[in-house]
Formats: C-alpha cells, structure tokens, sequence
C-alpha cells in the first residue's frame, strides 16, 4: 500500500493505473477506521482494479467547532487495517492540500438535503459536497462507495453527481453492526461504558417498530420509537422522520411510498449517533 499526502502524486498515480485500463474504486473516509469502514473497501476490492481510500476529516461539513476538535484522528491504527484490506493507495493530506484556499462553492443539492440532517446541521450537506466533489475530480474513480448508515448522506451525494456531470457510479453498501446491533461509528469510541451499554437500545427499537407498523399507522409508529428511546437514561432523540427511500422527504401514510426508512438521530450523553431502517408494504 502507497500512502500518498500531496493531490499531484495522487493524480499522478491514478492516472498511470488508468492508463494501464485499469479500473479504480475510491472509498472517501474521515479515518478512525472500523469494519464498516473495511466492508466498503472489501467491496470496493471485488469490483476495480485499484482500491483508492481517502482518509481526511473534513472542516467544512462540521457546523460544530467542538464537534471537529473532538473528531478521532488514528491514522496509524488505519494504516495497518488499509494495508490489511489490500487497499492500493491510502490518500491522507493535509487540510492546507485539501483547500489551499477557501471552497466558496455552493451546491443546489435541492429537497434531499432540506431535511432531517440538513436543518440540523446548516452547512454539513454543503460541506459534504465539496469534499466528494474534490475527491471525485481528483480521483475520477469508476466507482465510490458509501454506507448505508448515512442514508441521506448518499442520496445528497448522489445529487451532486448530477450537478456536476460525474460519471461516477454510487454504491450503497449496508449498515455494519456490532454484535448488539448498535451502528457501528467513529463516534462510539466516545461513549462512555455506561452509554455504550445503553446505546444498541436503538437499533432494537427500530427493529421492534417493524412489529409495530404492522398494526399502527405511521404517526403512531413515529411516536413509538420516540417515547421508548427517550424513555432511557442519557437518551434523547433528536428526530426521527419517516421519508420516501427515494426522495428523502416525509410520508404521512405507510401508502405514500414503496419503501419507507425511518431516520433517526439520537444524542446519548454529549455522543450524536444515528441510524435508519427500511419499512416496505
């Protein structure tokens, strides 16, 4: 594996593959590396030639200061699981590389993005496509891939491809779980023993809410998951909408959509973890 820290290596090596008619996979990544994070390159290694992983915590997607300082940086720690997933090239520059001035640009990522996360988070989404949008201009991969825990991540994504005029296929991969169901994430390291124990109440109440729907309508549903969650200690949901898969945007009725996902964001402690699960008719 080639860690490489600089945009003009990077392009330089890309290109030398591509022009070999090589195909190449990239994995964008904030790093703090877990399996979730190798499921996605392990996937990316079935489908191209050439795994390319970027490992940078992004300044511009983080609309809390605090949130960014406390953000886990453990770059050696990734190296030794990269290099174990036979990952190629290992991208890991400098904020100063990434930006060597201000990205003023400022995407119409449109209705995906007006919801959930994005009154939430003012700025996050915008932030999130400037730095995909980097990455794809100075990769051009075939393929990028990204987990399914962000779910409305990948529909904005997929958005600014559009916008752009990439072509870049997206590939969703699914949600990776500890064994006690909860999401894996770079934020659990912070929890602490006690929220960590408490944390997988989340996804098994997700999971009951399946049971749930089939005899609730979806209003009911809503507050199901809402009143059980907050009903734990140092649990507070911050929201959880069910939206149209397709569009992102809320239904009122299980009717309204083919397939429905339930969003949800829950601070545990000071910890803001998310998650989501699919309802279909």
């Amino acid at each position: 594996m080639e860690v490489i820290r600089t945009v003009s290596e990077l392009k330089q090596r890309v290109a030398a593959q591509r022009a070999q008619g090589k195909t190449i996979g990239l994995v964008p990544t904030m790093g703090a590396l877990h399996a979730g994070h190798i499921s996605l390159m392990e996937q990316a290694r079935k489908d191209n030639d050439i795994v390319v992983v970027s490992v940078f915590v992004n300044p511009t997607q983080f609309n809390n200061p605090e949130d960014l300082r406390t953000y886990p940086r453990t770059e050696e720690a990734d190296c030794v699981k990269m290099k174990a997933a036979n990952v190629d090239i290992a991208f890991i520059p400098s904020v100063e590389e990434v930006y060597p001035e201000p990205d003023t640009r400022t995407f119409d990522l449109g209705l995906v993005a007006e919801v959930m996360e994005g009154p939430m988070r003012p700025g996050h989404f915008n932030g999130v496509a400037q730095i995909v949008s980097k990455l794809f201009y100075m990769v051009e991969p075939d393929r990028s891939y990204f987990g399914e825990k962000d779910f409305q991540q990948i529909a904005v994504i997929r958005r600014m491809v559009e916008i752009e005029g990439f072509n870049i296929e997206i590939i969703d991969c699914p949600i990776k779980r500890e064994d006690d169901g909860l999401a894996m994430s770079s934020r659990n390291v912070r929890l602490t023993p006690q929220q960590r124990a408490i944390a997988p109440n989340i996804a098994r109440t997700l999971n009951a809410s399946l049971d749930y729907a089939l005899g609730h309508n979806l209003a009911e549903t809503k507050q199901y998951v809402i009143d059980t969650i907050n009903a734990f200690p140092q649990m507070e949901v911050e929201y959880y909408e069910i939206v149209n898969a397709a569009t992102m945007q809320p239904i009122s009725n299980w009717e309204d959509a083919p397939v429905a996902v339930g969003c949800i964001t829950v601070y545990c402690g000071e910890v803001r973890l998310i998650d989501n699960i699919k309802y279909t008719k």
